[in-house]
């Protein structure tokens, strides 16, 4: 079961929309978030990270950062910018970037179904980024930014969700900087109870993208339940705000690695130590055509990797993944990364960004540069079945959701 449920959406006047919608808080640093909001006060950039407008040397973590937040959000209410929607609806998001498109139901999902383990993910998360926007949602009383899940498509959805699209006009459609384009239809009042009954025979839902905003929305719900002495499970702080598509709408892009050194290597002796667990050939098609092949930029050229049979487990859902191939016979043994979390000598690379850009960071002075072949839906739904959870930086989801166009409030249904 997955208990899902509308809400009364904060969201922009339809001619607003395009200047507040902004990019999640956490595909941005604070010097690129500042550059994106400047010259204009309406981006929510200034809700989610709203350090841009205080000096630039304050501690992310300062009191003063979370009260900014709410000092902003509360502007774009007063002035307007941001309305309320006048009962409990359910929304639909399309997004286009390119051919690809797909289109999710924007909804509430349950705090307790998290916490149960029937909202899956796959990934850890920090501490100290979980704090960070667990605080920060208390105090805008607010989920700022909707969590990425998906769910294994359903046929009685897609109808339903299809009628939506097709049956009525878009209250915002607008292409961003970027060239995605965003569209939101505010569902039908008739199709909602339809669609929570749908959802009612959904036995999960698993987290795309979002892990950090997940875990921190469903901790805000506890700790509210917590201090509650009349608490009925009703309330909206129950519940947070998602975005949920069908799992073969989604697209997983390539998540790839640089490293800062060989290890105390020269090129020709690290050739041959990855030479021992892979087939290593030279190559102008450096694209991973397939699973367990790898691109690996040195020394100005490319080489396709192909791990030897007998280097990873078959049956393992996390260790047959391509992430962990690498990390068990490359990165930990040759170069030796042990944590790739913590070690400073590693960095991840998106693969929106496209291969030039390893080829970029290697001329810069990192040492080697490695390309993956994006993990699965399947993949990643059978780490989360298990209860397990990937090494990190093992998913790049594209296009991101836009925070600021759906805003929902924890006191209000």
């Amino acid at each position: 079961m997955s208990d899902i449920r509308p809400f009364r959406a904060l969201r922009p006047q339809p001619g607003l929309a395009a200047r507040i919608a902004a990019p999640p808080y956490d595909v941005v640093n604070t010097e690129e978030a500042r550059r994106i909001a400047d010259g204009n006060p309406l981006c929510f950039l200034h809700v989610s990270r709203p350090e841009i407008d205080l000096p630039a040397d304050i501690d992310l973590y300062d009191d003063r950062v979370y009260a900014q937040g709410a000092t902003n959000l509360r502007r774009l209410i007063a002035e307007g910018a941001l309305q309320r929607e006048s009962e409990p609806r359910l929304y639909a998001y399309r997004q286009r970037m390119g051919d690809h498109v797909q289109t999710g139901l924007v909804c509430a999902v349950s705090c307790q179904e998290y916490a149960d383990g029937l909202i899956k993910r796959h990934e850890l998360t920090r501490r100290d980024k979980e704090d960070d926007r667990t605080r920060h949602t208390h105090e805008l009383n607010a989920n700022s930014g909707p969590v990425f899940l998906t769910y294994r498509q359903r046929d009685d959805v897609d109808r339903l969700l299809d009628g939506v699209t097709s049956g009525s006009a878009p209250v915002y459609d607008f292409t961003a900087d970027d060239g995605i384009g965003h569209t939101v239809w505010v569902v039908p009042a008739a199709l909602t109870l339809e669609l929570t009954t749908a959802f009612r025979s959904v036995p999960a839902l698993y987290v795309a993208d979002g892990h950090h905003r997940a875990a921190s929305a469903a901790r805000v719900g506890l700790e509210r339940r917590a201090v509650n002495p009349h608490h009925t499970g009703e309330e909206p702080y129950n519940y947070f705000l998602a975005v949920l598509f069908p799992h073969d709408q989604l697209r997983i892009l390539d998540y790839n690695r640089v490293v800062r050194d060989l290890n105390g290597l020269d090129a020709r002796g690290f050739l041959e130590r990855v030479g021992e667990r892979f087939s290593v050939t030279p190559t102008a098609s450096p694209r991973p055509d397939a699973p367990r092949r790898f691109g690996m930029f040195l020394a100005g050229a490319w080489h396709r990797l192909e791990a030897k049979p007998g280097t990873w487990p078959v049956g393992d859902p996390v260790r047959s993944l391509d992430v962990a191939i690498l990390q068990d016979n490359l990165l930990a043994p040759v170069l030796g990364i042990a944590d790739p979390r913590t070690d400073k000598r590693i960095d991840f690379v998106g693969g929106i960004r496209g291969l030039g850009e390893l080829e970029r960071r290697v001329g810069e002075g990192w040492a080697v540069a490695i390309a993956l072949h994006p993990t699965s839906l399947d993949q990643l739904m059978s780490v989360a079945d298990a209860g397990l959870v990937m090494p990190p930086k093992s998913t790049w989801f594209e296009p991101k959701l836009r925070s600021g166009l759906l805003v929902r409030t924890l006191d209000t249904w």
